[in-house]
C-alpha cells in the first residue's frame, strides 16, 4: 500500500512539472490581434522549445528596433522544410503574427513569414495591422 501511494505521489509531482514546463502563447501574446512588420533578419535560432527569429524593423513610432519572433518548435519547422539555413542575416522578410502583451519587449508570436525577393513563404503571411 505504501509503495502504491509513493508511486502515485511521484506521478502527481512529475505531471505537475511537465504541465508547468509548457506555456500558453495567450499568456504572452494578444492571440486575437495581428501585426505585420517588415524587417531585416539579424539571427535565426532553430532551437527547442521554440525557434526564434531576431529581426530589425520599424516601430509604430518610426524608429528601427530589434524584434523577437517566437516561432514553432524545430520538429514542426523541419516537417515544413525549414532548416538552420532557411533564413540568413540580411534577408528582408515580412513577419505576421500576434503582438506581445508588453509592447516595450517588441515580441511577436510568428504566424506567417515571407521573403519578397524570392517568394518564399511560411504560414498565413497575410497582412495585418500594427
Amino acid at each position: 500500500m505504501r509503495r502504491t501511494l509513493l508511486t502515485l505521489a511521484i506521478a502527481v509531482i512529475l505531471s505537475g512539472i511537465t504541465a508547468s514546463a509548457h506555456h500558453s502563447f495567450a499568456a504572452y501574446y494578444f492571440e486575437n490581434q495581428s501585426t505585420t512588420i517588415e524587417g531585416e533578419v539579424q539571427e535565426f535560432q532553430l532551437r527547442s522549445p521554440h525557434a526564434l527569429l531576431l529581426f530589425r524593423g520599424r516601430t509604430p513610432e518610426g524608429t528601427i528596433e530589434t524584434y523577437t519572433a517566437e516561432w514553432a518548435n524545430p520538429r514542426r519547422l523541419g516537417e515544413a522544410g525549414i532548416t538552420r539555413d532557411t533564413l540568413k542575416p540580411g534577408d528582408l522578410v515580412v513577419v505576421t503574427g500576434s503582438p506581445g502583451r508588453t509592447p516595450a519587449e517588441r515580441k511577436v508570436h510568428l504566424k506567417g513569414i515571407r521573403r519578397p525577393v524570392d517568394g518564399w513563404a511560411y504560414g498565413t503571411a497575410r497582412r495585418g495591422t500594427r
